[in-house]
């Protein structure tokens, strides 16, 4: 399969102009088959208060970002996870969220809220779990999890052949350690960063895509940047290390959970 992460900088409150620059951008990647954006894409990131941010975010169901997001998974026959602030009741979750043609597929909201996303968000109430999308074991994870190995783990112990990672990193680390996540779990991760300066948040890109030996098949730098890779995602069901080492199998559950 193509798999293809665009690392862009939405357009902070303008849901409308974030979707002109995707129109572009989506048309571009339209030979891919799975396509990533990054975290919170309809909205922008460093929102003033709780406030703003529950007034520039929409639920699942009336969202004219994720209408747009599926009739362009029509138009080109791919499918689309992206970050979402969504809204639901009076409460606000840091999602992300699987849409194909025929509307959304899976919802994750964010379990680890860093910073000042504390005192906006809900912490995430979905459990982690995996779903068949057109074949491929997919599981979905959001910027500041990467901190919290047990949540990767999860989801390969559940079967996930390919890690979806939408993020807005603005520390410097996440990225040198997502080949560690995909050796020690033999998982595919797409880790889509965005670019560009919110007040006093710069944004450090370097989205990366990464194999199920740990090696890096695509990084970008710190502009606008389509990455593109063909991936083989039963690769991920060889958890074998050496002939002698499965890398599951091997795990001394007896003396650790």
């Amino acid at each position: 399969m193509k798999l293809a992460i665009i690392q862009f900088e939405p357009e902070f409150g303008d849901v409308l102009q974030t979707i002109e620059k995707l129109k572009l951008l989506l048309k571009k990647a339209k030979k891919a088959d799975l396509i990533v954006l990054p975290e919170l894409a309809n909205t922008g990131y460093n929102f003033d208060s709780r406030e703003q941010a529950f007034d520039l975010s929409e639920t699942i169901n009336e969202s004219v970002f994720l209408r747009f997001l599926k009739d362009v998974c029509r138009d080109y026959k791919f499918s689309v996870a992206t970050g979402f602030s969504e809204k639901e009741g009076e409460k606000l979750y840091n999602s992300s969220v699987l849409v194909d043609e025929t509307g959304v597929k899976s919802v994750y909201r964010k379990l680890h809220l860093f910073m000042n996303e504390k005192n906006i968000f809900e912490p995430g109430n979905i459990d982690l779990s995996v779903i068949d999308h057109k074949g491929i074991k997919l599981g979905m994870l959001v910027c500041f999890d990467w901190m919290f190995p047990e949540a990767w783990r999860k989801l390969a112990l559940q079967g996930a052949e390919l890690i979806l990672h939408p993020s807005n990193l603005v520390l410097p680390y996440a990225q040198s350690v997502i080949p560690s996540y995909s050796l020690v779990n033999r998982v595919f991760i797409a880790t889509v960063n965005r670019i560009g300066t919110e007040k006093e948040l710069t944004f450090t890109g370097q989205s990366i895509i990464t194999g199920t030996k740990g090696e890096v098949m695509a990084t970008a730098g710190l502009s606008e940047e389509i990455l593109m890779v063909e991936i083989d995602p039963k690769k991920a069901e060889d958890k074998m290390i050496t002939p002698l080492n499965d890398a599951f199998k091997d795990r001394r559950t007896d003396i650790y959970e």
